[in-house]
């Protein structure tokens, strides 16, 4: 399979601005024409080729090598196509992103999938806050979308999201599911404080492997009874097929569910696996 390869020439001191590193943009141009957009290098504006190396085809994969966790912005907004990244890459990576894959073989920073409408996120390593969240001042999270985090994330993980699937296979910070107003979330380790406050909809799915005491909820949510949710099996089921080590007795096993946010709709739901 033909690649586009970018490789940072240098390690970068300063964060490096570089929306134009996104298929819908490098898909058809040649490595010259790929070389002359334009990136920022703090308030410096550059050409993408005096900070990488470029080589390849035209195609709509990207394959990205080396150190770009001072990266901004890789794959903001993209529609189509594949990015694989091979290392930690920086803030608002797929961002805004309407559909494509996009893989991490690292770490991602902040701002994971903010605000995305469509496309898969897979983060190998760690996230770090707002991934999938709302930016500041916004109305809506991610709408739509799939993100798959097979280490840790930092707070505010699902700020205001709509619809979608986050999933978490370790731990995740404060205000999880914040103002959630629909979509899904999973959190395999232990979580923060505040899950799922001012959550008007949607679902949040904890296990709490690894962490000997319950999740410590809000008052604001209440007791409805022990189940097992048809839906679950099947988010279960394809988390397992992506990767993700889902133990038998989580799809048949029951479900606390607690209702909430009352001081909102309290239409949300929080279920907590019980062993």
């Amino acid at each position: 399979m033909d690649n586009i390869v970018i490789r940072p020439k240098t390690e970068f001191e300063v964060p490096v601005e570089a929306e134009v590193i996104s298929p819908d943009i490098l898909a058809r141009k040649s490595p010259g024409e790929i070389g002359n957009l334009p990136v920022y290098l703090g308030n410096r504006k550059m050409a993408l080729k005096d900070l990488f190396e470029i080589e390849g085809n035209p195609s709509m994969n990207l394959l990205l090598e080396g150190d770009f966790s001072r990266v901004k912005k890789i794959g903001f907004g993209m529609t189509q196509g594949k990015i694989h990244i091979k290392g930690n890459v920086g803030m608002h990576t797929g961002a805004t992103m309407k559909g494509g894959e996009i893989l991490i073989e690292g770490d991602a920073s902040d701002w994971l999938g903010a605000e995305m409408t469509g496309g898969i996120i897979r983060v190998l390593g760690n996230a770090g806050n707002f991934a999938g969240a709302t930016y500041w001042g916004g109305k809506f999270g991610m709408n739509r979308g799939t993100i798959l985090i097979f280490g840790n994330t930092g707070n505010e993980t699902g700020k205001k999201m709509r619809r979608g699937l986050i999933a978490i296979r370790g731990y995740t910070g404060d205000y999880l599911g914040g103002g959630m107003i629909g979509g899904s979330i999973f959190v395999f380790s232990g979580i923060g404080q505040r899950p799922g406050a001012e959550m008007k909809r949607g679902s949040i799915v904890l296990f709490q492997e690894n962490s000997p005491n319950p999740p410590e909820l809000l008052p604001t949510f209440i007791y409805n009874c022990t189940f097992n949710p048809t839906f679950l099996r099947l988010y279960l089921k394809a988390l397992k097929d992506y990767g993700f080590p889902v133990k038998e007795e989580y799809i048949q096993g029951n479900y606390r569910r607690f209702a909430g946010d009352i001081v909102e709709l309290g239409k949300g739901e929080i279920l907590v696996y019980e062993p």
